[in-house]
């Protein structure tokens, strides 16, 4: 199993870290057009292996040439967001990027699957599935998984509990029109509706929809990495592990809940092949309406890309 990791800043670097102490490839290519900065990391994770016994190559390039044969390409290239900045600013400068990453990794790594993690994301995963002509099951960006994983936590600092109980939901795009669903949210199996008042449940909601930002403003001069890079790291060893985990992830649909021709999030089942399946769950009228204007930002700004 070879992985490449594009993109050495921190959301890059700490993936590569995670996929090395997992050690979920043999072999981990980062590449970054920075000179000597995917070199300079990459060896220090290297020198890291003998410590935590992980025996996997790390190699850092900045070129595509170390990456052929990838069987899985993580793409997390891209200019980070900042104060005051929607993630629909970040779509032009990003959309160049991800264009330019994806046309030479696949050149190189013809039969590999995708997973995107540069923002805006569903806008960046239609780029990428756009641009290398892959079959919509091999490209997938991880979005739900971390919004997903927000809402968790929330749950679980408002109700005092462990994480581990906690299972929560999050459809729609990557952005401030994510659906956080409710009823299908729940601790130890029962649902977060009957453990605590609308008010709350309405106010951890909107701190998920929030999440991104509220971490940007703590820090001032970066974004979220070491939530988005786990995240990414949960779809990729569903992949080379063949789970069969269900997720929610920005998958392309074709009809699926009546939306076509966009990636947005929805539970999918991750395996060996990419994306085995697309799971429909029954939506209310009011979750249904959310999910639609969700994916109605997400075409629009699709629509304002020239691919």
């Amino acid at each position: 199993m070879k992985i490449t990791v594009i993109g050495a800043g921190n959301v890059g670097a700490t993936t590569a870290q995670r996929i090395v102490d997992k050690q979920l490839a043999n072999e981990v290519v980062l590449v970054d057009i920075i000179e000597g900065i995917p070199q300079g990391k990459a060896l220090d994770m290297y020198e890291a292996t003998p410590v935590e016994k992980t025996d996997v190559r790390v190699v850092g390039s900045n070129a595509y040439d170390e990456t052929t044969g990838s069987d899985l390409i993580i793409i997390t290239a891209g200019i980070a967001r900042k104060p005051g900045m929607s993630r629909d600013d970040l779509m032009n400068t990003n959309s160049g990027i991800v264009r330019n990453c994806t046309q030479s990794a696949v050149a190189k790594s013809p039969a590999a699957i995708l997973i995107v993690v540069s923002n805006p994301l569903d806008v960046m995963t239609y780029v990428a599935w756009k641009v290398s002509g892959f079959d919509r099951k091999r490209v997938v960006g991880m979005a739900g998984v971390l919004d997903a994983a927000r809402f968790c936590s929330f749950i679980a600092m408002e109700l005092k509990v462990s994480v581990e109980d906690v299972n929560a939901f999050v459809l729609g795009g990557h952005g401030d029109s994510m659906v956080p669903l409710p009823r299908y949210s729940t601790v130890a199996g029962i649902p977060i509706t009957e453990l605590m008042s609308k008010e709350t449940v309405d106010r951890l909601v909107k701190r998920t929809r929030d999440g991104g930002i509220e971490i940007v403003n703590y820090l001032k001069t970066g974004s979220a990495y070491y939530a988005p890079s786990a995240s990414a790291v949960l779809m990729a060893e569903s992949i080379v592990k063949d789970k069969h985990r269900i997720l929610p992830c920005a998958a392309y649909l074709k009809g699926e809940y009546g939306l076509y021709d966009m990636f947005v999030g929805v539970p999918v089942k991750l395996g060996r092949s990419g994306i085995e399946e697309i799971i429909q769950i029954k939506l209310n009228a009011e979750e249904e309406s959310a999910l639609r204007k969700s994916a109605d930002e997400v075409k629009e700004a699709i629509g304002r890309l020239k691919l």
